[in-house]
């Protein structure tokens, strides 16, 4: 349970000032997806160093699903219980641990390994880093720290694949400065968050807040329908920009670049991270139905890049994709989530968060598989195919739900009315 200004938590030792504690937090959270995000176009070069099968490279990039919802779904809610700052710092440690791992890859299996831990690490931090966040801004800014969550999570995403990119433009030895450079900044962060002051009590019950909780209740059913096809939609896209995308520029585009590469992956998430904020007073409904349609677009151009040899055709895609996954993902949350009791929240965020890492590892895995066998062309083909046709299925449940709730809206009336 977070604590309120109400039952404020005592500190008994030394803390950084509130500024300077927001400021080290926010920056430890985005080192976290810097970390992650450098890996677009990292594995691309790891594929070409080491010359093995596709299939590997979309595996290597789909292992991180599973470990961040394995980690999110079992430990995402600990540090209500046990307190921001001992989660936090275990998490860091696994990152580092991660960092390592990727810094003295002598193979793929040592890619896999520390993408799956880099997994664990950002499942088991993130809701604890938002959550800080928040806690941690002063009163009167609450709202910065929301948007410090947003910006650590998709802006380090972007930003950590574009930087991976540059490096790998500029140095023969782009692996040991990308973890080098992240590895320090875990470590001093590690710092600062031991120093950061605590905003949650202990309270009981953290072994049980460890079982994962899936739930559909009734009243979040039809809401969830509409939104599920879309949100796997969008983050099988997100996939296909992180997974495949680099992958096609040189294969594809025949352009042998890592700064391309590191592009590949920085723009739908820059989209995703500005769509975010602009469509953040947008009625969630209608910022939904632009999700769908950007969804549409975007994976169209996608496909039509590829199809005409046009890299720039594909990016474009790319980032009308990226908006489609800010627009529409948080909106299903914002649709789902207030309908399910207090109780019940948990497991529909659960949930929520299934059906995205799952839209974004499998059939990632699925298409590595395809690559080999079918060619790229083809299954960027089926792919963007199914994320259509998925994006679709959630348009029609979103429109039967708008004329279900026009029907009921003169009932209502007539009600108030007697």
């Amino acid at each position: 349970m977070s604590t309120s200004p109400q039952s404020p938590v005592v500190q008994r030792r030394w803390t950084l000032p509130t500024g300077v504690a927001l400021a080290g937090v926010a920056i430890t959270f985005t080192s976290l997806n810097l970390a992650a995000g450098s890996l677009t176009p990292m594995l691309v070069e790891y594929r070409n160093q080491w010359n093995f099968a596709p299939q590997l490279l979309t595996l290597a990039f789909a292992v991180y699903a599973a470990g961040f919802l394995a980690a999110v779904l079992t430990v995402g809610s600990l540090s209500d219980h046990l307190g921001r700052r001992p989660v936090l710092l275990g998490a860091l440690v696994v990152q580092v641990v991660s960092n390592l791992l990727f810094l003295f890859a002598q193979n793929v299996d040592w890619v896999i390994a520390g993408r799956t831990v880099q997994g664990v690490a950002a499942g088991a931090a993130t809701t604890a880093f938002t959550a800080a966040l928040v806690e941690i801004a002063p009163a009167h800014r609450k709202g910065l720290g929301v948007i410090l969550g947003s910006a650590g999570l998709t802006g380090g995403l972007g930003f950590g694949s574009l930087l991976a990119g540059v490096a790998i433009q500029l140095t023969p030895k782009a692996n040991t400065v990308i973890f080098v450079v992240l590895t320090a900044l875990t470590v001093l962060g590690f710092g600062v968050v031991a120093l950061s002051p605590e905003t949650v009590r202990r309270t009981p019950g953290a072994l049980r807040s460890m079982i994962p909780r899936i739930s559909f209740p009734a009243a979040t059913r039809a809401e969830f329908a509409a939104s599920a096809p879309v949100v796997a939609a969008v983050w099988m896209l997100a996939g296909l920009s992180g997974g495949l995308a680099p992958s096609l520029v040189h294969s594809v585009f025949h352009i042998d670049s890592g700064l391309m590469n590191g592009v590949a992956g920085f723009v739908p998430q820059t989209a995703s991270f500005l769509i975010g904020f602009a469509l953040g007073r947008v009625d969630s409904r209608r910022a939904m139905t632009i999700g769908i349609y950007a969804s549409v677009v975007g994976a169209a151009g996608i496909l039509t890049g590829v199809l005409a040899g046009s890299l720039a055709v594909m990016i474009i895609g790319q980032a009308l994709a990226g908006i489609g996954f800010g627009a529409s993902f948080t909106a299903a949350l914002a649709l789902v989530f207030p309908l399910a009791a207090p109780h019940q929240r948990a497991g529909v965020v659960g949930a929520v968060y299934l059906i995205a890492y799952v839209g974004l590892g499998v059939p990632v895995v699925i298409a590595g598989q395809l690559t080999a066998a079918l060619g790229e062309i083809p299954t960027v083909t089926w792919y963007t195919g199914a994320a259509i046709l998925l994006s679709l299925i959630s348009l029609v449940g979103q429109q039967r739900i708008k004329r279900a709730t026009r029907r009921a809206v003169p009932t209502h009336r007539v009600h108030a009315a007697a």
